[in-house]
């Protein structure tokens, strides 16, 4: 599924200072197998989690393909550079944080890049993405607050960056941590949300209408049909319901600069192809948090509002131009 995309020239240069004997840098995610299980647990993950199959991804931060323990000691042997200004990086639906990596440069992420450019130590994350989207953001909350209170160094600003679904995670995690009173949302002053169906997705919608239909139809074999559509994970149904409805009634956190990148197929806006099919997964009004009816969008800046053109929604996560822009807010907000 994946389109190459031009890795920046700078890109090419150490990610960070750090001494010669420090080894190369971390990469995002694993291998084949990882993948194949981050598939199936975006596919059925709800399924493997009730079973306590052990296939069902537990939520961790993985560092070099490796799951990290948050105590003190584990966490400064891992980041032993970091001046306490982190990036979470929540990837989407059915993949793992290797989504990140450029092609063919494993070790070339937006957070490695913004690391170089700005100093904001990388921190990836990987869940089961077949549970609800609540339930992933409280469990986000929870893990936030123990590494805040773990971390080696004192935390001075803590940026969270979604992909797809990550970035209704992300939201939902900063409702559950307002409510809480956790320590770590005080640390929040950015936000960044990547191709994010904040109005939900009409793929999804379209495949609760389809079994809907067939279980209409008094036939054995129809009937078989829409089990099977049925079998679509507590995630999966969740992104066809806006997080701004009476369902999700999830309002982005005030206080937080809120920034938007929005893909689409076509190199240009407006462009027939990209007004009815956004990135190709995500409508852009849909991404861009804008609702038909007034009231009911996002409030956010349009100048944090920023469209990627000729990008599918695959290539968001790892794409030169998307990091371009990623790099231009970052810089527009240091001191």
């Amino acid at each position: 599924m994946d389109v190459p995309a031009s890795v920046p020239e700078s890109a090419a240069v150490p990610l960070v200072s750090s001494p010669a004997d420090a080894g190369p840098p971390p990469r995002a995610g694993g291998g084949r197998l990882e993948f194949a299980i981050g598939v199936l647990n975006g596919v059925v993950g709800d399924y493997l989690h009730r079973r306590d199959n052990g296939l069902a991804t537990p939520m961790e931060l993985f560092l070099d393909g490796r799951p990290l323990r948050l105590d003190r000691e584990s966490l400064k042997r891992a980041y032993p550079h970091s001046r306490g200004r982190l990036a979470l990086w929540v990837h989407g639906l059915a993949v793992t944080e290797a989504v990140w990596s450029f092609p063919g440069e494993p070790t070339v992420t937006y957070g490695s890049l913004l690391e170089r450019d700005h100093g904001f130590t990388p921190l990836y994350l990987r869940y089961n993405t077949g549970l609800h989207i609540s339930g992933n953001g409280e469990s986000l909350a929870r893990l936030l607050e123990e590494l805040v209170a773990a971390f080696p160094v004192p935390v001075e600003e803590l940026v969270l960056v979604g992909y797809s679904m990550g970035g209704l995670v992300v939201r939902s995690a900063c409702h559950v941590a307002a409510e809480a009173g956790h320590a770590w949302l005080s640390r929040v002053r950015r936000a960044v949300y990547i191709g994010v169906p904040h109005m939900g997705s009409p793929l999804e919608r379209m495949g609760r209408a389809v079994s809907r239909v067939l279980r209409g139809i008094p036939n054995a074999y129809t009937q078989l049909i829409a089990d099977v559509a049925d079998l679509r994970s507590s995630g999966v149904k969740d992104l066809g319901v806006p997080l701004q409805s009476r369902g999700h009634p999830i309002p982005l956190r005030p206080g937080i600069s809120h920034h938007l990148l929005v893909g689409t197929l076509a190199a240009e806006e407006r462009h027939l192809l990209s007004v009815l099919f956004g990135d190709g997964v995500v409508p852009m009004a849909s991404a861009a948090g804008r609702a038909g009816g007034a009231g009911h969008g996002l409030l956010v800046p349009p100048g944090n509002v920023q469209v990627v053109t000729g990008t599918h929604h695959v290539a968001l996560a790892h794409d030169a131009q998307v990091y371009a822009r990623l790099r231009a807010w970052f810089e527009e907000a240091s001191p």
